[in-house]
């Protein structure tokens, strides 16, 4: 599972011309699920991200959660992340999650984020969706376990 996470000072996503979340002050998260992916590993990315540090300090150096600068999450299914592109000019989806499994597994995740203390938003599975955001920063990390 792949999660590439983006510090911003908001973000929305957009099915359809219609917001379907928002958040301000926090991370988003783009979440690619591989084949071989569990519901154990949606929990282990997602303590990750929760715990991962890269908000500033009062001495400007990344040692925060999101969960201590009382950020928000917004989760949005990306199954780009997890394609090959180590040939030729055609990305390959071959270790891409099957889109039950996919699915599945992202609303595990999306259920073991809601369960902690930081308020969380999501996009629309497999959906054709539009984001926004204005990357603070930048920071951005590729998280993968």
């Amino acid at each position: 599972m792949k999660g590439l996470i983006q510090r911003v000072k908001h973000a929305k996503v957009e099915v359809e011309g219609e917001v379907v979340g928002e958040i301000n002050q926090g991370l988003l998260v783009l979440l690619g699920v591989e084949q071989q992916d569990s519901q154990l590993s949606a929990e282990k990315l997602c303590k990750k991200i929760l715990n991962y540090r890269v908000f500033s300090d009062e001495n400007g150096k990344m040692n925060l959660n999101v969960q201590q600068v009382q950020g928000q999450l917004l989760i949005v299914s990306q199954f780009t992340l997890v394609a090959d592109t180590q040939s030729g000019n055609r990305p390959s989806f071959s270790c891409g999650a099957p889109a039950a499994l996919g699915k599945e597994l992202y609303n595990h995740f999306v259920y073991s984020a809601k369960q902690s203390s930081v308020p969380c938003q999501t996009g629309i599975y497999a959906a054709d969706m539009q984001v926004s955001l204005q990357n603070d920063g930048p920071v951005t990390f590729m998280l993968q376990v």
